[in-house]
């Protein structure tokens, strides 16, 4: 599965226009957390930089990592303005890190491609004393209509799209990604399987007590914790 999704993301890199996503809409919520006087922070599934390249310019220092080599070139390319950030090629799951190192954490769009509780062990365990966690990732909405939840995500469903077009056309000058991106990504999404907010609440209750948790309008979740 990891080579697939190697893969996927080398071709969706080259298609990368560095414009407004979901996920950089977010950029300056998630940027309040960052801890003050911060040294060393970990990204993990960094894609072309983007956040790096924020969290570069609040700490000492950043190591980014992707499993998709032509993400790293491309997020290398964009980013020489900031000797302080380092990119590289890693499996989040077969790396060793050392304990309670980083003050900081963050993860974007990228827990779903793992397994969620052990990989987010890791980065507990990766993690300083007093040092934050962020992340942002995508949920499984509730589709049973029998429930008031199924009915209150299909309608925030609709919210989302209406809101998603809008922001993209402001931002990007266009209603939708060209033709190719959304092939590349439709593709993509057809091994992507996301986890439930009551599923990611009660890992956040085992491993982070004290969590912020919330949803996001976007499809989007985020858990902020400081150790």
């Amino acid at each position: 599965m990891s080579v697939d999704i190697a893969k996927d993301f080398d071709r969706l890199a080259l298609l990368d226009s560095d414009g407004w996503t979901h996920n950089n809409h977010y950029h300056n919520f998630l940027l309040q957390s960052v801890p003050e006087k911060c040294e060393r922070v970990l990204e993990i599934g960094c894609g072309t930089g983007a956040f790096s390249r924020r969290l570069a310019e609040r700490a000492e220092h950043v190591l980014a990592l992707d499993l998709s080599p032509e993400m790293i070139r491309v997020a290398g390319s964009r980013s020489a303005q900031f000797p302080n950030l380092e990119f590289q090629v890693a499996d989040v799951m077969t790396q060793d890190f050392t304990p309670e190192h980083f003050d900081c954490i963050a993860t974007l769009a990228t827990l779903h491609h793992l397994p969620l509780q052990e990989v987010l062990a890791k980065m507990e365990a990766a993690l300083k004393p007093g040092g934050v966690l962020i992340v942002l990732d995508l949920f499984e909405p509730e589709r049973n209509l029998l429930k008031l939840a199924g009915w209150r995500d299909a309608f925030l469903n609709v919210v989302a799209m209406g809101v998603s077009v809008s922001l993209r056309l402001a931002h990007n000058g266009r209603l939708r990604p060209p033709r190719e991106v959304r092939a590349a990504w439709e593709e993509h999404g057809a091994h992507d399987s996301y986890p439930t907010m009551r599923d990611i609440g009660w890992i956040c209750a085992d491993l982070f007590p004290g969590a912020r948790l919330r949803r996001h309008l976007l499809w989007r979740y985020s858990i902020m914790w400081r150790k």
